[in-house]
């Protein structure tokens, strides 16, 4: 039978239910977390607990740290007044409910996003006090939204500080993995984030080497920026439009390269794909500024659109009514997990989901099967909308690589 939605849902609605009937300074309470994991794989809470609460949250981080996660991740955009403020796009049209605010009604505009046009509400027309004023909203519609218009949506700031009253209540380090989201853009409207960033680390006195902080971004001249600024661990992050019937990925602008390339207008630039950054020549290139590479998961290990059950027919191969990825079978992994290591080169792939529509035929709708998988492929961390999940098969990781003998002894 078809599993609808995620397996422990009653249950962490149930968590979700009783961490709302506190403020956020409870929600921090201390987590029945087994152990902490200083040496990976990280289990890496992607824009929070997303896969429960609305992304980019207080609630939503803390949530995940309580589900196990090592750090959680704010993406960064500024406001008007050069405030970082924690938002998965600068158009904040479908995570928060700006639209329901007859204000700022007007403000409602066109703009430019990686040479594309977005229309919508932007972060850079708002300033803090009124961003504040707003609430966050479930941008997916197949993910709970009773939670929507609960909570507001926090500075960067706030969630450095949330984090480090996170590792105090559950005695282990919640670190953060800030990414700087669209860098070109913010740069054009006077609002770089390179510098706002690292001041902020340095407030908080976690601008040096040994703090709990990854930065990353898919573009690459803010990175080598961001290396000369700080001695934190950066990431490159490598992207691609979408997967192809083959298996292969389609580079479809703007995610065909990192943008600032695009905007840079330089021939061997444009020549290039984020693809080039996985070749062994880009690898090398990397490691000259960054730390590790945070690659679409399908860059370690694609799918293809298989006639599984020989049929005849490519499309709805498990027969559930649908075609979606639950139809696509694995490829063979790719021997870019290895080859980055032999560069010293961290690897932290995204994005893990566990609805079954977003899991390949092989992993039987169960997505502990897809981190065993991923664990096994050697990765150091993973992105995860379901630190739960992420953190449980962690655990029977470890368990079958007998990594818990002796305290089983």
């Amino acid at each position: 039978m078809q599993r609808i939605g995620h397996p422990f849902a009653p249950l962490v609605i149930a968590v979700i239910a009783a961490l709302l009937a506190a403020a956020v300074a409870a929600i921090a309470a201390p987590a029945a977390v087994a152990r902490a994991n200083p040496d990976g794989p990280l289990v890496l809470g992607h824009r929070g607990a997303s896969g429960y609460l609305p992304d980019h949250t207080l609630a939503s981080y803390a949530l995940a740290a309580r589900l196990g996660a090592d750090y959680i991740e704010p993406d960064l955009v500024a406001t008007k007044d050069g405030q970082l403020i924690a938002r998965h796009e600068p158009n904040i049209t479908s995570t928060t409910n700006v639209a329901s605010h007859e204000e700022f009604k007007e403000r409602k505009r066109t703009m430019l996003i990686d040479g594309f046009p977005e229309t919508g509400w932007f972060a850079s027309d708002f300033t803090l006090r009124e961003i504040k004023t707003l609430r966050a909203i479930q941008p997916l519609a197949d993910r709970p939204q009773q939670f929507n218009g609960r909570f507001t949506i926090p500075t960067l700031e706030q969630v450095i500080r949330l984090a480090k009253r996170l590792s105090r209540r559950q005695d282990r380090t919640i670190g953060i993995y800030p990414e700087t989201k669209h860098p070109t853009y913010h740069q054009r409207l006077g609002l770089a984030l390179e510098r706002r960033l690292v001041d902020t680390l340095d407030d908080a006195g976690w601008n040096r080497r040994s703090a709990p902080v990854f930065i990353q971004s898919f573009e690459q001249a803010n990175l080598k920026q961001l290396d000369r600024l700080t001695r934190v661990k950066l990431v490159q992050l490598i992207d691609a439009n979408d997967v192809n019937a083959n298996g292969s990925l389609d580079f479809t602008a703007p995610y065909d390269r990192p943008y600032d390339w695009t905007a840079s207008g330089r021939p061997e630039l444009l020549a290039r794909t984020f693809a080039s950054l996985t070749t062994d020549a880009g690898l090398d290139e990397v490691r000259r500024y960054a730390d590790g590479i945070g690659p679409w998961k399908p860059y370690i290990n694609s799918s293809a659109a298989v006639d599984i059950d020989q049929d005849g027919v490519i499309g709805d191969e498990n027969e559930d009514g649908r075609t979606n990825e639950a139809d696509r079978k694995l490829t063979e992994p790719t021997t870019l997990v290895q080859r980055a290591h032999a560069r010293g080169l961290l690897v932290h792939p995204y994005t893990f989901r566990s609805e079954q529509k977003r899991l390949a035929f092989d992993y039987g709708g169960n997505p502990i099967n897809e981190y065993l998988h991923f664990y096994g492929l050697g990765v150091d961390g993973l992105f995860s909308d379901f630190s739960d999940d992420a953190f449980a098969a962690r655990e029977l990781f470890w368990l079958q690589s007998g990594a818990t003998e002796d305290e089983e002894e």
